[in-house]
């Protein structure tokens, strides 16, 4: 027994990990520690940005929870995890499993020198890695896809809208800014068969205005800078950072679910 983190799972939100958790089957079925306990680590790593060589002693050692980390965000369970409670919050609110509807935007953040991949984002002059999300109209993540800051929003475009047509195929239209304008992005929608609207701020707006749609991805990426470990990009690997993004909503969620 030890004293509860606030980070810990309930009863009822373990109820709705579980079986994700106990399907995987990278390692022992609980030898040295309960999976819910892993569970509860990785989620205290979230959220309070630790490192994991710092773990607190009174939960698992951190190099069987980040093995378990790694495993689940290799053989997909994050993903899998987020998509299942994607639909359930969708249909408590009333809406369809499956969107036909999204927005499109992208953050660029900051690395740190153990970043393997890295670039320069000269508009926001940030150096580091860019996310490129495309979530649905409640602002859940349907996708998320890693690349250098580098990386112009109209090129990642040209990967993210066939990925997201070939994932939702009820997917039929999605808002983006004004950086996803162009011949190009216009060229793949077709191919995607996704209609990309672009949604410009007005030349007589002054100071901060809300646009239509765009707002909710930004509010998405408000959530997720919640979580400390989301701040900045402090991952080693693009795919540990898609991890932790599918973690945070998963964790979004689960509040929500119970």
């Amino acid at each position: 027994m030890r004293k509860s983190y606030p980070t810990d799972l309930t009863d009822a939100q373990w109820g709705l990990i579980e079986p994700f958790v106990r399907a995987s089957t990278c390692g022992p079925q609980d030898v040295l520690h309960p999976r819910r306990e892993v569970v509860n680590a990785i989620l205290y790593i979230l959220h309070t940005g630790a490192q994991w060589r710092y773990m607190p002693h009174d939960l698992p050692d951190w190099q069987l929870v980040y093995h378990y980390f790694d495993q689940w965000k290799k053989d997909g369970t994050w993903k899998k995890l987020n998509d299942t409670l994607r639909i359930k919050v969708r249909k408590k609110a009333g809406r369809e499993a499956e969107p036909t509807a999204s927005i499109l935007d992208s953050q660029s953040v900051k690395t740190t020198e153990e970043a393997e991949t890295k670039g320069y984002d000269a508009g926001k002059k940030v150096k580091g890695r860019k996310r490129h999300l495309l979530v649905d109209t409640l602002g859940l993540l349907l996708l998320v896809w890693m690349t250098t800051a580098d990386v112009q929003d109209r090129d990642a475009a040209q990967a993210v809208l066939p990925m997201a047509a070939q994932q939702y195929p009820t997917l039929e239209k999605t808002w983006a800014d004004g950086a996803y304008a162009g011949p190009q992005v216009e060229s793949v929608a077709r191919e995607s068969g996704i209609n990309v609207e672009v949604v410009k701020r007005s030349d007589i707006d002054k100071g901060f205005v809300v646009q239509p749609w765009r707002w909710i991805v930004e509010r998405t990426l408000g959530w997720l800078n919640r979580e400390r470990r989301l701040s900045k990009d402090y991952e080693r690997k693009e795919e540990s950072s898609e991890a932790f993004i599918h973690l945070g909503m998963i964790r979004l969620m689960l509040r929500r679910l119970a």
